[in-house]
């Protein structure tokens, strides 16, 4: 990880939005810019905490072991998305991994400071809980999706969910880059498997591959998929 001088807006992140204009000197103070190259760690699991991450630009995946040297993804985390809470709580170590996708541009707020800014800035402290409280929710339903839902119908829930959180670039596709061996371990399957399905999806013109984009050509039928 590299120190980056690049200069935060103090706009973006969930941090600088939500707490009170008189703290926002202090965040500026506090806060250290880094850069990340595609494919390199951000932290790794079972590592102490020793701050939370705000992502200024690009994308990240947030995974951890599952099985022999199986890898789960546990979420995306795009622009403005807060990664390494986590491992705030009674043990204080990460219990996920966090990976650049693409080349990552984002602040550093060390734990105290970050405890600090809670206890000052209730709308940041209100808005953090609901956040916990969505990520156990969607959580728990992949966890559910897991067991209950076939690899198709988790194929077409993630990419929807992917859709709808990465919205779609000009030419219709995800605006994010998404490798086979991600989607496989998003979904908690197999890259064989998850080519296989991909592959079925295109031949059924419900979706449409260049390269590492995908595009979403029929939304409905990915719904049906979804409640198989």
């Amino acid at each position: 990880m590299k120190k980056d001088k690049h200069d935060c807006d103090l706009q973006t992140c969930m941090l600088c939005r939500l707490c009170i204009k008189e703290w926002l000197p202090a965040v500026d103070n506090h806060r250290k810019n880094f850069s990340l190259k595609k494919g390199q760690l951000l932290f790794r699991e079972g590592e102490p905490v020793t701050g939370i991450y705000f992502i200024f630009s690009g994308t990240v995946k947030v995974h951890k072991h599952w099985g022999e040297e199986k890898e789960l993804i546990v979420r995306f985390a795009r622009k403005g998305d807060i990664v390494g809470h986590r491992g705030v709580g009674a043990e204080m170590v990460y219990p996920v991994s966090a990976t650049a996708l693409e080349p990552v541009t984002l602040c550093f707020i060390d734990l105290e400071f970050f405890q600090a800014s809670l206890k000052v800035n209730h709308t940041l402290l209100h808005e953090l809980m609901m956040f916990y409280a969505r990520e156990l929710q969607e959580s728990e339903k992949n966890m559910r999706n897991l067991v209950h839902m076939p690899v198709k119908g988790r194929i077409a829930h993630a990419l929807l969910t992917l859709r709808d959180k990465f919205g779609n670039t000009e030419d219709g596709a995800i605006d994010m880059t998404l490798g086979r061996q991600d989607l496989a371990s998003f979904t908690g399957t197999t890259y064989e498997t998850a080519f296989r399905i991909m592959s079925e999806l295109i031949q059924e013109n419900v979706i449409a591959v260049s390269g590492k984009s995908i595009a979403v050509l029929n939304a409905e039928k990915l719904q049906e998929l979804e409640k198989l």
